[in-house]
């Protein structure tokens, strides 16, 4: 599809390397509900948490970069809060952390990784340990790996994108990133000045914007169809 138009490839990696954390967050939010008897679903209070979650990411750029697990701690805490609920969510989180280092990684984004000839920079809006972690543990292959821990802000802040078109030496019009968020993906390489292509697997628990509105590249439901 764009093989010829591009040097590098910028790829997400959580929902679109591997399987997103969805079941593991509705897993989390149940236990919550049930073990605080709050009186909300699960399915309501991991769209609170979400919408809470990612208000405090898109707080915390540059100078007030907090960690993503940092975020997850704080945002879950202060929810909890509204419930009158003054328990510790460290244990809760730390399910999710375990998720973070061993996703189930997508068959196609094994083929992709294998097939592709052109040098791969994974970006993720990830704490550094674990997506290394995971990294290692399924023995993938990137040229080099760019995570909001280490560019101190969140997709779809520019700098994380431009960090990793540094990582790869490849200007912004000849780089494609793919990734299956509208708001950080898409719209952060648009707004980069790189070309997005939106990987639509599934419906996400939480995503800000149009896939209309910051004009993907392309969409598509597999890897294969990348190039």
């Amino acid at each position: 599809m764009l093989a010829d138009r591009f040097d590098g490839v910028l790829i997400d990696f959580y929902g679109t390397i591997s399987a997103g954390d969805r079941a593991a967050v509705e897993a989390t939010c149940t236990r919550i509900v049930e073990v605080c008897g709050l009186s909300v679903t699960p399915q309501e209070f991991a769209i609170r948490w979400g919408e809470r979650f990612f208000s405090t990411i898109a707080a915390s750029n540059h100078d007030r970069f907090q960690t993503l697990y940092a975020c997850e701690i704080s945002s879950l805490a202060s929810i909890l809060a509204d419930f009158g609920e003054t328990r510790d969510p460290v244990p809760f989180v730390a399910d999710l952390e375990a998720y973070w280092r061993d996703p189930p990684i997508y068959m196609d984004a094994l083929e992709f990784l294998k097939s592709v000839d052109l040098p791969v920079c994974c970006v993720s809006n990830a704490d550094t340990a674990p997506l290394l972690a995971a990294i290692e543990r399924h023995d993938l292959r990137f040229d080099a790996v760019i995570t909001s821990e280490a560019a101190r802000c969140y997709k779809p802040d520019p700098a994380i994108f431009q960090k990793a078109l540094s990582a790869l030496g490849v200007r912004p019009d000849r780089a494609v990133h793919v990734g299956d968020s509208v708001h950080s993906d898409v719209g952060g390489a648009r707004a980069s000045g790189v070309s997005p292509v939106w990987l639509c697997r599934e419906n996400r628990i939480h995503d800000i914007g149009n896939a209309d509105e910051v004009q993907p590249e392309a969409v598509i439901e597999n890897l294969s169809d990348v190039f």
